[in-house]
């Protein structure tokens, strides 16, 4: 009996004991847990200035960086942009020295222009050397075209190598489309033509125009084409062939009257 009320006692004891401590601790352990709270918002409140400022150092930083940056991106554009523009230039002025590109171009009866060609030269030409190849070009052609007349039968007021020809029809056929005048049908208006140039017997060209009078009628009353070495080609009368003569037989040089040039840059076609 003694001994349970021993035990009984004890546990009492106990119970007390526990009972009395138990709000200390809780109170203590609220006071440690509110003591490491404020520690670490203190902690968590100090990086975020410093962060702050060093926020705003990366900015400044970053603009320096990025001004260098654009400062020496655009100085690196303008040396290659003034480099290639050099090189073009270069380029360019090569290509004009070397080639010339000219625009050939079709017109309407409106005078509209229809379609234009470019073409390159390989050597640039001047004006004067295009007219000269252009009037060269005609008169190889009339050359051409009278030659293949010679020993055709001559033809009073004749036109056509079907029938003949007449001094004047022979030059007539030879030069009416390759020039943009009127050729007119006789000798002696040939002569006086105004858009032909009178020439001196010393410049005479292949393609100028001869004239002769033999009959005493008129300023002229015959004429030849000029062929070159001192040589012109005629319908020289009736009862002959169509001819290469010598101008400076006795006979052709006594009726010489003067020479007439119809083949010029503003004459032909």
């Amino acid at each position: 009996m003694a001994r349970i009320n021993k035990i009984s006692i004890t546990l009492c004891a106990l119970l007390f004991t526990s009972l009395s401590f138990t709000p200390l601790s809780h109170a203590s352990q609220q006071a440690r847990a509110s003591a490491t709270q404020k520690t670490q918002l203190a902690k968590t409140t100090e990086p975020k200035k410093k962060t702050t400022s060093q926020k705003n150092k990366s900015k400044t930083t970053a603009k320096k960086t990025s001004k260098k940056t654009t400062a020496s991106t655009s100085k690196k554009k303008n040396s290659a942009s003034t480099a290639l523009s050099r090189k073009t230039t270069a380029s360019a002025g090569k290509r004009t020295a070397a080639t010339k590109v000219t625009q050939k171009c079709t017109t309407t009866r409106n005078g509209k222009k229809k379609k234009c060609i470019s073409v390159g030269d390989k050597k640039p030409m001047k004006l004067a050397d295009v007219h000269k190849a252009r009037v060269q070009k005609a008169q190889k052609t009339a050359m051409n075209k009278l030659m293949g007349q010679i020993g055709k039968p001559y033809r009073w007021g004749g036109t056509s190598p079907r029938t003949g020809f007449d001094c004047s029809g022979l030059v007539y056929y030879a030069y009416k489309d390759l020039v943009n005048i009127r050729i007119p049908r006789t000798a002696n208006e040939m002569y006086h033509l105004r858009d032909a140039r009178p020439v001196n017997r010393s410049e005479l060209e292949s393609g100028d125009l001869v004239f002769f009078r033999t009959r005493g009628r008129g300023t002229a009353d015959h004429v030849g084409v000029y062929l070159g070495n001192g040589k012109f080609i005629q319908s020289p009368r009736s009862g002959r062939d169509i001819q290469v003569t010598s101008l400076s037989e006795d006979y052709w040089t006594r009726h010489y009257v003067g020479a007439r040039r119809v083949m010029t840059p503003k004459t032909i076609r």
